[in-house]
């Protein structure tokens, strides 16, 4: 069988004559619709042509596949019937292409439109399918016919679909087969950068195995694989790039190293653990807590807006500053207090206390009936902020910034907090005060070494106690 020949059915041979009558008139159309050239841009033309010929001679256009059944072997895995359809000699370059309908707005230019069925067409091959269905034995079989192993009509190579579907062993056939370990999507991203699934370590074995660049960068982002591990809180994969030399300091277009990228994507409350023990291991390998992104966001700033507890008191415990300002003007402590009533889960209230515990400024006495309005949900937050003051005016903007539902559900500690319009503080939490004034800065240092009982010091590090006295 020829190399340009391919057993295709009958159903298959009638939509390519269809497809070629298709082209055709395609064809036509397109030079009735071309200006006039005159003569002497038809002979430069053909010089071009004649040049460019010589240069790179054009290689023969793929094949174009739409026959059903075909498609439907490929996409089930059917093994027998895809030996039976690529045989000895089978095209290298060949594409399925599937039609979808899918109903758009169509605009005329003004403001009026339609709706309009129209097709998109995603272009992909056989090695596509298979490796992106983690279809081993069909993927092999496909690969020793001799398709071409980095061909990507529709913008992607396999690989990429293997790795991002997460099928090591077809990662690992791929490039026992030569498939390029570091080849670009038309979105920029090498293989490395498409594993973002925990599911995906074997796969990144693999390609660091087979020469990817552990620093490699992504076109549009300028991400490297550790950046994109750390964004997806991804502990294992950390691990295995650090090892292998992945750069800590390397910042992307946005200014961010990949502890930036870990603190800044947002935590769902399910994968706190994970990011925690991320930045665990970017810090202890070394990577610098005060560095900003282009808007002078902080490691800290972004783990406060995402109010991930554990991750503040990381970075506070190896120097963060605490109260350092992005371009906006504001420090680590704006961030959690506006995430609070949207964090309950995530105990924002032992970010505020590891904050003011750390030397962060405090907020303007004048703004806390504001605070307390958008922080009442979390007593335990309006708690240990009413504890850093030495005295309060209390007044009528104070009870009406709490709504009655919230009074209702923490009756206690809000009359306590109310009590106080007319009542001093008490002389405990002034002498609390004034040592914590004393040793601002260093309260989370010194007190630990005090030789006191362990409620003096848990009292002296605002501990909560459901009341304010």
């Amino acid at each position: 069988m020829s190399h340009r020949s391919f057993a295709f059915t009958p159903t298959a041979l009638r939509s390519l004559e269809q497809d070629q009558d298709l082209l055709e008139r395609q064809r036509n159309q397109r030079k009735l619709k071309e200006p006039t050239l005159t003569g002497y841009l038809l002979r430069k033309e053909a010089r071009d042509r004649a040049i460019h010929s010589r240069k790179s001679p054009e290689e023969p256009p793929p094949l174009v596949c739409t026959d059903l059944v075909i498609q439907n072997a490929l996409y089930t895995g059917d093994l027998e019937t895809i030996k039976q359809f690529f045989p000895k000699g089978s095209p290298a370059k060949l594409v399925i292409q599937p039609e979808g309908g899918a109903m758009r707005w169509v605009s005329d230019g003004k403001v009026k439109g339609l709706w309009s069925l129209t097709y998109e067409q995603e272009l992909t091959t056989p090695l596509h399918i298979t490796a992106g269905r983690g279809f081993t034995d069909c993927l092999r079989h496909l690969l020793f016919r001799g398709a071409n192993v980095d061909f990507s009509p529709g913008g992607t190579t396999a690989l990429h679909e293997a790795c991002q579907e997460c099928h090591p062993d077809c990662v690992k056939l791929l490039l026992q087969y030569g498939a390029n370990a570091n080849a670009v999507t038309e979105d920029g991203l090498m293989p490395l950068h498409v594993c973002t699934e925990p599911e995906s370590l074997e796969c990144a074995k693999h390609l660091i195995q087979f020469g990817a660049v552990i620093n490699g960068r992504s076109i549009d982002e300028n991400d490297t694989p550790l950046h994109v591990a750390a964004r997806h809180g991804l502990p294992a994969h950390v691990d295995l790039y650090l090892r292998h030399g992945a750069d800590l300091e390397r910042q992307n277009d946005e200014g961010q190293t990949p502890l930036n990228a870990a603190c800044s994507q947002p935590h769902n409350h399910a994968d706190l653990e994970n990011y925690a023990h991320v930045c665990q291991m970017l810090v202890d390998a070394g990577a610098d807590v005060g560095t900003g992104d282009a808007d002078k966001h902080t490691p800290l700033h972004m783990a406060c807006k995402n109010a991930n507890t554990a991750i503040v008191e990381l970075l506070l415990q190896h120097g963060a500053a605490v109260n350092d300002m992005d371009y906006g003007g504001e420090a680590p402590m704006h961030n959690i207090l506006k995430i609070v009533a949207y964090k309950l889960e995530h105990e924002p209230e032992r970010i505020v206390q590891a904050l003011l515990n750390y030397g962060s400024i405090r907020v303007w006495p004048g703004a806390l009936p504001k605070v307390l309005k958008y922080c009442c949900m979390s007593p335990r937050t309006i708690e240990v902020l009413l504890n850093a003051y030495g005295c309060l005016k209390i007044n009528d903007q104070w009870v009406e910034a709490v709504p009655p539902e919230v009074f209702q559900k923490q009756p206690e500690f809000f009359e306590s907090v109310f009590a106080l319009a007319n009542t001093p503080r008490s002389l405990q939490h002034l002498a609390r005060h004034k040592i914590r004034t004393y040793l601002e800065g260093r309260i989370h240092k010194v007190v630990p070494k005090l030789v006191l009982p362990t409620f003096l010091k848990d009292y002296l590090l605002l501990k909560f106690r459901g009341y304010i006295h």
